[in-house]
């Protein structure tokens, strides 16, 4: 792939990876014996936890046919390192607070209704942010089946939750005390659900794990927010997008080339 031609994105918008994708016959089972599938998914894997979150949600779908991946999965593959070939100079890029004030940290959390094509599972995705980049960030498949979008953006919520719990107890252990942590997002659902008890109702389905945040939000520890689609930086961790949207989100999550400062 050292020669390849770059790609804008690392999933096309609509890219369906499916178990319909596995080997079928003999043929296609010997075809895929010599392929490095796992190796090259697992070196993906290595830049995707570690400073590259732009290509988390395209390794979390890859790595769901570990066991048993077909040619159109290694070609799903071969698309992420043709987008690493253009994007290679991109980092995690932080710096000093812009004009305005800016929290110590910020958060954004988002998911996508029942994406798994095979078991109808929906995507959670969530960035924490210091010094202008994501420090934290997540894409991965919900352990249970949500009935409605409202009930994934909740369980994502509770998700993020867990995380901005954890974060704001390290950052108080060194120092930095953030009394209540606003995370953004672009369900205005999962912001009714977390404030208001008279919703409960509707939400009897779900295990109680999920109403954790409620008590945290009655606590003022924690806080949704909503945000536009449009300014949801999450969205790139749960879905392929186009171009624009994928640059835009990109950006928003700090991966951009070195401008001198901290990386």
């Amino acid at each position: 792939m050292e020669n390849c031609k770059p790609v804008a994105t690392p999933l096309d918008p609509g890219c369906c990876l499916s178990k319909d994708l596995c080997p079928q016959s003999e043929d296609e089972r010997v075809a895929m014996k010599d392929i490095p599938y796992l190796a090259a998914v697992g070196s993906l894997n290595y830049l995707a936890i570690g400073t590259r979150p732009d290509l988390a949600h395209a390794v979390g779908e890859l790595g769901q046919f570990n066991s048993n991946p077909g040619l159109g999965h290694w070609k799903a593959v071969q698309h992420v390192l043709k987008y690493l070939k253009g994007t290679a100079d991109l980092r995690l890029t932080y710096g000093p607070p812009g004009p305005s004030p800016q929290p110590m940290l910020q958060a954004y959390y988002d998911a996508n209704y029942a994406e798994d094509e095979n078991r109808r599972r929906s995507t959670t995705g969530y960035a924490f942010f210091i010094g202008g980049a994501a420090v934290s960030w997540s894409s991965k498949r919900q352990p249970t089946v949500a009935t409605s979008s409202s009930d994934a953006e909740y369980m994502a919520a509770n998700f993020a939750g867990w995380e901005a719990m954890w974060l704001k107890q390290l950052l108080n252990e060194l120092g930095y005390h953030i009394p209540q942590l606003t995370i953004y997002c672009d369900s205005q659902p999962a912001i009714a659900v977390s404030k208001n008890p008279e919703h409960h109702s509707r939400m009897k389905h779900i295990d109680m794990m999920y109403h954790w945040l409620r008590e945290k939000v009655e606590k003022k520890l924690l806080k949704l927010q909503f945000v536009p689609t449009d300014d949801m930086v999450a969205d790139v961790l749960t879905k392929g997008l186009a171009r624009m949207k994928h640059e835009k989100c990109r950006m928003g999550l700090g991966v951009c080339r070195n401008e001198g400062r901290l990386h």
